[in-house]
């Protein structure tokens, strides 16, 4: 089993629990405005590499990530969902624990797979307003929606990931509602708040993309706490 594979990151904190080995698959449904890795979204960019040789290379890490695990990443890697359906049992029979970090985007059919094998779903939540979400990703949410419900009914821990754009997704009102809608799903066990960045700007510079929020700056504190204040009062984790 082949996938195309973007880069690893043998030490990294963020993308699930504990310290993690992070792998970067190539391919993405969307086209989002804030994107920090658009070098991802073309599927054979990437190298391409085997199930047994990530896998090699993950065990050489297994003592320093034995309290986290590996995080499929990228791009969106349920594009490759055999490859990841794949690497999530390998990862399983040495005891590792597995995550995947999805924007949802992928239609349940095309990645059930993948997700039943699969220990933690960070799932990235654009906009609650399928609209919005369209209009900054190219897509609407319900394939996300759709996901969530799945795995509300696999009882599949999950983490909620949301970036907060100023101008676009710092919308409080629209945070109230989705705190609202997540607050009826028990398998959903922290939020993550994610403010927008710019770190990624150079690369779309690179590609020749134009880059729509160059004017738009990185979210105050004092509106991060407030975001976190309003989803924490439906009794979620944000974090």
């Amino acid at each position: 089993m082949e996938g195309y594979i973007h880069s690893v990151e043998t030490y990294g904190t963020l993308d699930g629990p504990g310290i993690r080995y992070i792998v970067f698959m190539q391919g993405c449904a969307l086209r989002c405005k804030f994107c920090h890795n658009p070098d991802t979204w073309r599927l054979n960019a990437g190298k391409k590499q085997t199930v047994h040789e990530l896998v090699e290379d993950i065990l050489k890490y297994k003592n320093f990530i034995k309290s986290g695990g590996m995080t499929l990443s990228g791009g969106e890697p349920l594009m490759q969902a055999d490859f990841a359906a794949e690497l999530f049992k390998e990862c399983r029979k040495h005891g590792i624990h597995t995550a995947v970090d999805t924007s949802g985007a992928i239609p349940l059919s095309a990645c059930r797979h993948a997700i039943d094998e699969v220990d933690l779903v960070l799932l990235d939540i654009k906009s609650i307003d399928t609209n919005k979400a369209k209009s900054l990703t190219g897509l609407g949410n319900e394939n996300a929606l759709k996901l969530l419900d799945y795995l509300e009914e696999s009882k599949k821990e999950v983490w909620i990931r949301h970036v907060v754009v100023p101008g676009i997704t710092e919308n409080y009102e629209d945070i109230e509602k989705m705190a609202e809608y997540l607050s009826k799903y028990s398998v959903i066990s922290r939020v993550d708040i994610l403010p927008f960045h710019k770190m990624g700007e150079y690369k779309w510079e690179e590609l020749n993309l134009k880059y729509e929020l160059s004017d738009v700056q990185p979210p105050k504190k004092e509106s991060i706490l407030k975001i976190k204040d309003i989803i924490r009062k439906y009794n979620l984790n944000a974090v």
